[in-house]
Formats: structure tokens, sequence, C-alpha cells
């Protein structure tokens, strides 16, 4: 199923295949740089280039949306903070600003359904609605919403690449949006609420049980409509969850590559996946949430990340950590001089092992590192 969304065309092989004959010639041992070098050949393979461009212009789409569930008592937080936040982004005070400017990217927010009214129109351009309906005891969304939501994401993708960006990222702010996004995993991977619930934003006992309860029942208004994830979407999910979906399959779409960030971005990916099949060959998992839903969803994609942190925070922080680690595989493949051109002495055995690497390379046959 497309859904409007173009066919994915899968990284370039014959690039990956050249990649990974560059690496063999790099003046190290076969396969010593590790996942670095499985990395650089998927950066390759995305890029229909060897060796690799370094990026240019890394572009972090925040989005922002509320969610009725939040009025359950689900969050550690009351639902004024999303506005405030976004205020903080645009002020270049959050985590994402900070860690954005490490990594090399730049930060623009969306709000697709903050419960404010945010005074400025860069921001609110494509505002679908304020806060998704609460998915316990409604449907996220009408169909005309949720329809405006994916042309959300599909136009804020074509104008990030349109732009010049070379990589993206998807970040999330919403109070109350892990209970969406851990419904929405566990109805795509079958798993029992107790087994997926986290703490959020850092809940008590008594929260946790009640986004327990929550997440119960709109899995059980989400399940008739599993296999459609339009449906699936408007019933259980929201405008902001949409509006990513979109995003990251019209991403693939067009050829970009793509770092996941935590549990609210990788819940939306399972469902671009849906609506667009092929498209995770165009994504890597920058982290692993300490969510439990997330790791859930990661295995269900066959991503495995590029870091461990123990983060939850979400607004893209994970996939901006990550960020450097993967500059640094293009720097690698990109810039080191061969054997030949160093003149550096190889011997059969440094061959044999390269070629046994390139053998056992994840890569060479899933470009988003599956298992």
């Amino acid at each position: 199923m497309t859904h409007g969304f173009g066919p994915v065309t899968p990284p370039d092989s014959g690039s990956r295949a050249e990649a990974q004959q560059r690496q063999a010639r790099l003046t190290k041992p076969g396969g010593a740089l590790g996942r670095l070098e499985q990395l650089g050949n998927w950066v390759a393979a995305c890029q229909g280039v060897c060796p690799p461009r370094q990026f240019e212009r890394a572009r972090v789409v925040v989005f922002a949306g509320d969610h009725g569930v939040a009025q359950q008592g689900v969050s550690a937080y009351p639902s004024e903070v999303t506005a405030q936040m976004v205020t903080n982004f645009l002020g270049g005070g959050a985590a994402v600003n900070a860690l954005a400017t490490v990594a090399g990217a730049t930060v623009r927010v969306a709000d697709i359904a903050v419960d404010a009214d945010i005074d400025d129109p860069n921001v609110t351009a494509h505002k679908v609605r304020r806060a998704s309906g609460p998915i316990d005891r409604a449907d996220a969304l009408s169909a005309e919403e949720v329809t405006a939501a994916l042309n959300a994401g599909r136009a804020l993708a074509d104008e990030e690449i349109d732009a010049g960006a070379d990589l993206l990222i998807a970040g999330d702010m919403g109070i109350g949006n892990t209970t969406p996004a851990t419904a929405l995993i566990a109805t795509l991977t079958g798993t029992e609420p107790v087994a997926a619930v986290g703490r959020g934003t850092g809940v008590d006992d008594a929260g946790w049980m009640r986004k327990v309860a929550a997440i119960r029942d709109a899995m059980r208004r989400a399940r008739p409509v599993v296999k459609d994830p339009v449906e699936l979407l408007r019933v259980a999910g929201g405008a902001d969850f949409a509006a990513i979906a979109a995003f990251l399959a019209q991403a693939a779409t067009r050829r970009t590559p793509v770092i996941l960030d935590g549990v609210v971005v990788t819940a939306a990916a399972l469902l671009a996946e849906d609506l667009a099949e092929g498209a995770s060959a165009w994504w890597i998992a920058g982290h692993r949430s300490s969510e439990p839903a997330h790791t859930l969803a990661l295995r269900q994609l066959r991503l495995e990340p590029l870091v461990e942190l123990d983060m939850r925070l979400g607004e893209g922080s994970g996939a901006l950590v990550a960020l450097p680690l993967l500059r640094a595989a293009v720097a690698t493949l990109a810039q080191m001089s061969t054997f030949e051109e160093a003149g550096v002495t190889t011997t059969d055995a440094d061959t044999a092992t390269n070629t046994a690497f390139e053998a056992t390379d994840p890569a060479s046959s899933t470009p988003d590192l599956r298992k």
C-alpha cells in the first residue's frame, strides 16, 4: 500500500559495493572500524556515490502536538508545557537546539496540533487542529484531519529537501504523546500494554496505572483498523503521528536518509513503512530509548540503534547524539588514504580479513543495519 506516496527505490547497491571495496583498501585492518564501516557503506548507497559526501545540511523538524488523552493524568507535566516548549525551541534554549549545534544540524519547529494559538505563521503553516482527540474514548482525528496531517508531513519533507536538506531527523514535542506511541506500537506488535508501557516524562505508580488503562482502552478501539495505517493513525494516533509518518515516507520516496529518534518517531515509522513499503531502507536508528515500546518497534523494523544512553527526551535528541557517528563514518570512508596512496604495505592476511568482513557486513544486504 502506498496511500499516495511514490514508489520507494532502495539505496544504490552498486555504490554500496564500491564502498565495500574501498573499505578493503583503506589503511586499516579489515573491519577494524566496525559499524562505522557499515554506516559509511549505507551513506554511499543512499547518496549513490563513493566516496560519500559529508552532510552539509542536516535538518531537524520538531513536530509539536497535544493529545486529549493527557487529560487522563498519563503525564507528569500539564499540557500547557507543549506550547511553552515550542517557544523554548524558537528561542534556542532546548536540548534539541544545543545538540543540533554540536552535531552540525539546524532546527525547524512545526505546530501540527498544539492546544494553543502560536503567533508565528512559519510555525503554524501546517497546523491541522488544536490537540488530537482522547484516543482512549474517541478517535484522534476525523477523516479530513488525518488527510490534512499526512499532507502536512509530506509537504514538510518536500520543503526541506527542496531547500537542500541532505539528511532529515524528525523530532517530537507533545505532553502525553508516549501514550498514543505505545498504543500504536503495542497494537502493531501484538504486545500486552503492561509489557509496553514506560514512565514517559516520569509518572509515578498511579500515573503509570492510568497510562496502562488508557492504552488498553485505545488498543481495544484500534484493533478493528490495525491493517489500515491511515485508519489506525486516525483512530489511535494523532495529527503529529500522521504528519511524522508521512514525513518519513516522503523522505524515503525522495531518496533522503533519515536518523530515527525515540519511541514517538519510531511508532510513526512503523506506520510509514506501511504507507510506503521499503521506506525503512532509508532510515537508521539513532538510539534506544528507555521506553519499553521503543525496543519493540525497533525489533519490528529490524533496526539496531547506534547508541544506548537511557535517553527518553524526544525532540530529536537521540538522533542528534548519533549524527556525529554518521559524520565519522563518512569522514573515514571518504578521507582515509588507501594502502597504495599512503605507500603502506598490505598483506594477503589483510585482504582475506577484509573479504571476510564484507561477506558478513549487514549493510551488504540490509542498508538500514538490520539484524
